[in-house]
């Protein structure tokens, strides 16, 4: 079952469905994991009622990193910011579908601690986002 995934996480690394900016976007938020380089930037675009109705991501960094992005993104179309709120590491690595060690662990969560900090409406990231 691991290869299914990991097949998947090679096919949204090459092929990624939400890469790109948005102009206009309502959220906007990026971060990097410094202990392997990995950048990210979500920009958002929601409606009157804060549900997400576009979603991209942009930045450089490992298969992980990137395909949990594209996967996450796909998977809060529609979503309420309340809901996205309430996204839990879990989510995240349901989505991703394989085991991580502890240093690709943060690269998988990079994407969700920047998609909450956005939520926030935060000046800054906190690891406390994803745990």
């Amino acid at each position: 079952m691991d290869d299914f995934y990991r097949e998947i996480i090679i096919d949204r690394y090459q092929n990624p469905h939400y890469r790109g900016e948005l102009d206009p976007h309502d959220i906007s938020f990026e971060d990097s994991n410094p202990l392997c380089g990995d950048e990210l930037r979500i920009d958002l675009r929601v409606n009157g009622d804060e549900n997400i109705i576009d979603a991209r991501f942009s930045g450089k960094g490992c298969a992980i990193s990137q395909a949990s992005a594209d996967l996450l993104l796909e998977y809060i179309q529609g979503k309420t910011l309340e809901e996205v709120k309430n996204l839990t590491k879990e989510n995240v690595l349901e989505l991703l579908g394989i085991e991580l060690g502890p240093v690709r662990l943060k690269c998988a969560l990079l994407s969700l601690k920047v998609l909450k900090a956005g939520a926030y409406g935060m000046d800054e990231a906190s690891d406390d986002l994803v745990d």
